[in-house]
């Protein structure tokens, strides 16, 4: 596991690579042999991302995850330890379970990433990006999220673009922004991982009940939508 410190914000919207792509109704997946995952805390790569992770994994690709806080901020601990020394390491079991094979946690406040400078943030997810080479990013959708989770959303458009690379995100149920994308022939053992790996997070097991019973309600489908579109560099 990784640490380091890395801060965050701005808005994310006016960094897209390039013209919006076309909306779909009803597709597969974009296809991808080598993912990078950002997220703002331990539990959203399981509960939020967890079904798409399987199903890139299944169908091949390499998986990295970036935390960029380690969740301390959480007002659920069904433990007597520190929630920022526990939630990586169940981040780390929940990881294995989704098959990811590369997981990296940064020091940055849980709960404060979008009162920081942007830069730094926009660094951190670059320094990942050059360590993994990836050629897919993946967050979660900014119109769904947190504060925190818009600022991780900014952080990755911009270092997608300076990398040349799309973002994908992923969208809440019922949503109408995006399309559907099948998980594919292995979709129902994308959601029982899904579901262990949201176990594995044990510190908030408080809320399990209700997390389960969401993850319980979904299908072989996820609705995503790019953030920013794949881009090249222009010679000198």
């Amino acid at each position: 596991m990784t640490h380091a410190a890395a801060v965050s914000y701005r808005s994310p919207a006016s960094v897209l690579a390039g013209p919006a792509p076309k909306p779909q109704i009803h597709g597969a997946l974009p296809r991808a042999s080598n993912l990078l995952a950002v997220v703002a805390r331990p539990g959203q790569e399981s509960v939020e991302l967890g079904g798409l992770l399987y199903a890139y994994r299944r169908s091949g690709a390499r998986l990295a995850l970036l935390c960029l806080t380690r969740g301390e901020a959480s007002p659920l601990n069904s433990s007597l330890e520190r929630l920022e020394t526990l939630r990586p390491w169940e981040l780390q079991v929940a990881a294995g379970l989704l098959g990811v094979s590369s997981t990296a946690v940064v020091d940055c406040p849980d709960g404060r990433l979008s009162g920081r400078r942007s830069g730094q943030l926009t660094e951190r997810v670059c320094r990942e990006v050059r360590r993994q080479a990836p050629d897919l990013l993946l967050v979660i959708d900014p119109d769904d999220g947190s504060p925190d989770d818009v600022a991780v959303a900014a952080a990755a458009q911009r270092a997608g673009q300076r990398a040349g690379l799309p973002v994908l995100a992923r969208c809440m149920p019922g949503g109408r922004s995006g399309w559907l994308a099948d998980l594919g022939p292995h979709a129902a053992a994308a959601r029982a991982a899904q579901r262990s790996a949201a176990a594995a997070h044990v510190s908030q097991s408080d809320g399990l009940a209700g997390v389960q019973c969401r993850l319980g309600l979904l299908d072989g489908q996820e609705r995503v939508r790019w953030l920013a579109l794949a881009h090249r560099k222009k010679a000198r």
